[in-house]
């Protein structure tokens, strides 16, 4: 794999500290293309185009997993951590850890957890309270 490795499941580890950024609640999948059409208008235009495509792209498929098979309630990030940009995506099934897809037809899905881990320099996952925290860190340069 490339820079991450989803491995056989994530790691659990905290995320690095970050700062201001944009957040949302979710509760539906639907509400998705407006999460993207805010972070594309809101990310500093001085950001390279293809940091934004793997920003969306990553918020996407963390958000869209949370929201399929999480339960409950869903927030997502995307913050500032020095040079990177973090995202993190939370649901309420705090019992089950992200699950990469093994030995799966790319055709059936499942394997959004494997291009997260492609497209990021760190990834892990945690647990507080009854919630799950799924997160990633894209590098800026």
């Amino acid at each position: 794999m490339g820079r991450g490795s989803a491995g056989a499941g994530w790691p659990a580890a905290s995320p690095p500290p970050a700062c201001d950024g944009l957040q949302w609640r979710l509760s539906d999948v639907a509400e998705l293309p407006l999460v993207r059409e805010e972070l594309r208008r809101r990310i500093d235009a001085q950001e390279p185009a293809d940091l934004r495509d793997r920003l969306l792209l990553v918020l996407d498929e963390m958000a869209s997993n949370a929201l399929r098979h999480g339960g409950g309630r869903v927030e997502a990030s995307v913050r500032r951590t020095g040079n990177a940009f973090l995202v993190a995506v939370s649901d309420g099934d705090a019992r089950t850890p992200p699950t990469p897809a093994v030995d799966r037809d790319p055709s059936e899905g499942g394997l959004g957890l494997h291009l997260i881990a492609e497209l990021s320099t760190a990834h892990g996952w945690y647990v507080e309270g009854d919630a799950k925290t799924v997160w990633a860190v894209l590098p800026r340069t």
